[in-house]
């Protein structure tokens, strides 16, 4: 027994590593049982009393993939063109037009994208240097540093967007390049794909942005109802009146238009406030109709419900606006400085009703993402509770919010993603340091999107989803049926086949697979591994292997026992002489899936993955395990030893 005592503790160690390793699986699937079977406020209950360990079970347990769970593939694909226009120092027609050439061209050629662009420029006999790089640089050398510029901003994208999905909490996700510009996500059991979606794709820069000042909102309004009412546009040009200068101690002060006395400002405060409010009295005129005649007068604000908050509109309503503002009439009466914009999230009226506000800002905004380097959604343990979201920023950041927040006291400051309000903060005081709290928000889930779009950062280039596909739940769990279907009834044919053919030689082989499944399925839970259909034949394979492994020891052993030796004997020489031929078919199967996962992708890598695993897993029980169980056996009971 001594001598078997070193292989016993191994074997031991392993199983009981196993059912560690395992045992999160299980309590999951426990967990999950339960709460299916209760309801309401039970189930409720149920969670609360075992919130730490179901979150603890379900971020140990065995991760399954995309085609078992269900949830959502993208394909995504960084627009290199728009990453040159930014590129470029300056912007003329001929560029505009090469540019657009590039990208149509793009969309039906393999040919790279930079490729093209280069080819555009020499048909036309034009250096690259009149844009990007110094003039000093040849073709060769400007495409050299934009082919480097190219991939660094691919690059980012994966980062940011895996940044993004992260702190979203999506888990077992995978994000992955292909080619030279797309990017791929799998997202498994995702919980609301509506908001995943939308998450993924907001794709353009992070702003903060000033509201226009009175003027330029009265003036944009104006100029839409004289357009919608046929009207000519009065020739009056309204700017912005705030200013920041810097005197030459360099510390902010603030110019004309902050201190409340510029006359032209407030009046125009006065005016907008007469446009949003009631409808203009008349008392002949029931109000019904003092309203219609109102909505004439002002066709572009009868499309919102004025409010003395701001403007608001239903999702149909918004469309409809949305299509109005696009119309080349209305664009063109849009006054320089200006941008619009509706809140990422509608707000519940007292009827019920889900609004969007909508936003009159600045054209150019104050700050981008980038100078963002920590967001931390969290509840507030002083002034009035309730959850906020602290910021901070790097030196440069930092300086500027200094300037914007000091010129801009008592003022709301639009936080910009992707052309929708996510937050739209009043500012309290001057902010030094870089250290900000944003406030206002209605729950932790609401303060902690917004954690999550302040951490995103700008992606370096707008990222267009080209592909997306939607695995529902039921598929996901027909897929699991057809897998575990197919894996048991290959597994019982083996382990019957084994015990036909070779009688009790057939019980250490069965015993050997058996673990040798569990041993895999623990080493994929235990590295947070993700099992996937192509998974499941790869430890189909791999039962095959092992199996192999046990026919060649069992039929080198049976010819021993031929040949006149002992059982001991003949066991001994049995694993000694299938042991060469066992190696070269594991290690020759071993380098062929090392292969196969190495410059595979997907479902190739999955079933490389639990192929390597479960070769590994099978020398181990193949050649240890078994023999543990034959020697064993044939010491304490030698006459039930028989191999058919």
């Amino acid at each position: 027994m001594k001598k078997y005592l070193f292989r016993i503790i191994l074997i031991v160690a392993f199983i009981l590593l196993s059912g560690y390793l395992l045992y999160p699986t299980y309590m999951d699937t426990v967990h999950e049982g339960k709460l299916e079977n209760l309801s309401g406020e039970d189930s409720t209950a149920y969670f609360d009393e075992n919130e730490g360990d179901i979150r603890s079970a379900r971020e140990k347990r065995l991760k399954l993939g995309l085609d078992l769970q269900g949830g959502m593939y993208v394909t995504m694909e960084v627009d290199i063109v728009e990453l040159l226009s930014k590129l470029a120092k300056n912007e003329d027609e001929n560029l505009r037009e090469i540019l657009a050439a590039t990208k149509e061209e793009s969309l039906t050629s393999d040919e790279p994208v930079l490729d093209i662009f280069r080819r555009r420029f020499e048909e036309r006999n034009m250096r690259l240097s009149r844009y990007y790089g110094s003039i000093r640089d040849s073709n060769s050398d400007v495409m050299s540093k934009l082919q480097d510029e190219t991939e660094k901003a691919v690059e980012r994208a994966l980062e940011i967007i895996r940044n993004r999905i992260d702190q979203y909490g999506v888990s077992e996700v995978a994000i992955t390049r292909s080619g030279s510009r797309r990017i791929i996500l799998e997202l498994p059991g995702v919980s609301d794909e509506r908001e995943v979606r939308s998450l993924i794709q907001e794709t353009a820069q992070l702003e903060f942005k000033l509201f226009a000042s009175e003027n330029l909102q009265l003036q944009a309004i104006e100029n839409f109802n004289r357009v919608l009412t046929g009207k000519p546009i009065e020739d009056t040009t309204a700017t912005e009146d705030t200013t920041v200068v810097a005197d030459e101690s360099g510390d902010e002060a603030i110019a004309e238009g902050e201190t409340g006395e510029d006359t032209s400002d407030v009046a125009a405060a006065d005016a907008l406030d007469s446009l949003t409010g009631d409808a203009v009295e008349d008392e002949t005129l029931t109000e019904e109709e003092q309203f219609e005649k109102w909505k004439e007068e002002n066709p572009f604000l009868g499309l919102f419900i004025p409010t003395e908050y701001g403007l608001f509109a239903s999702d149909d309503q918004r469309d409809r606006i949305d299509n109005i503002l696009d119309r080349d009439d209305i664009r063109r009466a849009i006054p320089e400085g200006i941008s619009f914009a509706w809140a990422a999230k509608p707000v519940t009226f007292n009827d019920g009703a889900e609004m969007y506000e909508f936003y009159m800002l600045k054209s150019k905004p104050e700050l981008t993402g980038e100078v963002i380097t920590n967001a931390q959604a969290q509840m507030d343990q002083q002034g009035f509770g309730g959850a906020v979201v602290t910021m901070q920023m790097d030196a440069e950041g930092a300086r500027e919010w200094a300037r914007v927040t000091g010129a801009n006291v008592n003022k709301r400051i639009a936080i910009v993603l992707d052309n929708a309000v996510f937050s739209a903060p009043n500012v309290r005081q001057k902010i030094i340091g870089g250290n900000s709290q944003i406030e206002g928000m209605e729950d932790m889930d609401e303060a902690r999107l917004l954690e999550i779009v302040l951490k995103a950062g700008a992606l370096p280039a707008p990222v267009e989803i080209i592909e997306e596909r939607t695995v529902g739940p039921s598929l996901g769990e027909d897929s699991i049926n057809k897998g575990v279907f197919s894996f048991g009834i290959g597994l019982v044919f083996v382990l019957v086949f084994m015990v036909v053919y070779y009688q009790y030689g057939g019980v250490p082989a069965d015993i050997a697979v058996v673990f040798n499944v569990i041993f895999i399925l623990a080493i994929l839970a235990g590295f947070q591994g993700t099992l996937t259909l192509p998974g499941i034949a790869g430890i189909l394979l791999t039962v095959g292997m092992a199996v192999d492994a046990n026919v060649l020891i069992n039929e080198r052993i049976r010819e021993e026992t031929t040949a006149g030796k002992t059982l001991r004997a003949a066991i001994d020489a049995g694993y000694a002489r299938a042991f060469p031929a066992i190696i070269d078919s594991n290690l020759t199967t071993l380098l062929t899936s090392i292969i196969l996962y190495q410059f595979g992708s997907g479902p190739v890598q999955g079933f490389a993955l639990t192929l390597m695993i479960g070769i590994i897993c099978s020398l181990f029980t193949a050649i240890i395990m078994t023999r543990v169980i034959f020697e064993l056996t044939v010491d304490n009971a030698p006459n039930v030893v028989k191999f058919g």
